[in-house]
Formats: C-alpha cells, structure tokens, sequence
C-alpha cells in the first residue's frame, strides 16, 4: 500500500501535536533542577572557617553568616548570633549545632583524600565503606566530622 507525501506529512505532524500536548500537560512550567545551597547553624567559627579552608573550599565571610562553596552550591554556616536570635525566623527552629549531614563528591584518589583530611585535621568515623550514592551508581565511602560535630561524607565514584 503506498501513501502519499501530503498524507504521510500529515500524520506526523498530527502525531507531534498529540505527543506535544501530552508533554505539555506532563510537564510544569518548571522543574527543580539541583540544590543552590543548605544552611546550617554554626558554633565553632573560627575552627569552622579553618576546617573548611583547609578542605581547599572557598570561605567568604559575612556578618550574619559564612558560606562555603563548593563547585556551583554552598553552605551558608549561620554565625551564633544570627542563629540564636529569636527575631531570625527563617530557618530550621529546633535546628542547633550539630544538625547537618552533608555528603561531598570526591574526584581524586582515595590517597589524596586521606591527605586532605589529615590536612584539615580531620579524625575518620568510618570507611572506606561502599555505598549508593545520589548519582544511584556504586560508590566509596569515607566519613569524618567538622568542627562543630556535623557528619560529612566524601564519595569517591569509579
């Protein structure tokens, strides 16, 4: 059976039509893309700052907090006064330091990350231990604590 060119073209786009409308009603105007940033509160300021600054992560400082960045997001480490000011609403209440759990992506060896954290001054919890992490692939896991006792985890892909 032969079809002609017109109707051949009409189908396809009737076809498009009816998988973009489906689309259309699938897909929001938007979606959530990724993580900007966590905040958290913190203690410990200067050990905290030292600790980040010596993981190599960019610290600026700020009167009402700190942030650390690490590629595109950050964390904002609420400084004491800020956090304990009844007035400063936005944030989690019951949250006091330490409440964050916070799991890194290392691209390196596991080598260079047992010399970053030493570095840093960083005591091991655990690991290396395997894991799945956000990336839903195998993964190696290594597990220390800053500072203020917040649980930081370091994934290593192959």
């Amino acid at each position: 059976m032969s079809v002609s060119r017109r109707r051949f073209m009409t189908g396809v786009a009737s076809a498009a039509a009816i998988t973009t409308e489906a689309g259309a009603r699938a897909q929001p105007g938007g979606r959530v893309r990724g993580f900007d940033h966590v905040a958290l509160p913190m203690q410990n300021t200067a050990a905290m700052l030292a600790f980040y600054r010596g993981l190599g992560l960019q610290v600026n400082e700020g009167a009402q907090a700190c942030s650390i960045y690490i590629g595109d997001q950050m964390i904002n480490f609420h400084r004491p006064a800020r956090w304990q000011d009844a007035a400063f609403t936005l944030r989690a209440p019951a949250a006091k330091p330490p409440c964050g759990d916070l799991c890194f992506v290392w691209e390196g060896t596991p080598a260079s990350l047992k010399a970053i954290l030493d570095k840093a001054g960083a005591q091991l919890v655990e690991g290396p231990v395997a894991r799945q992490g956000g990336r839903q692939k195998a993964a190696s896991s290594v597990y220390v604590r800053d500072p203020d006792g917040n649980l930081l985890e370091f994934m290593i892909y192959p």
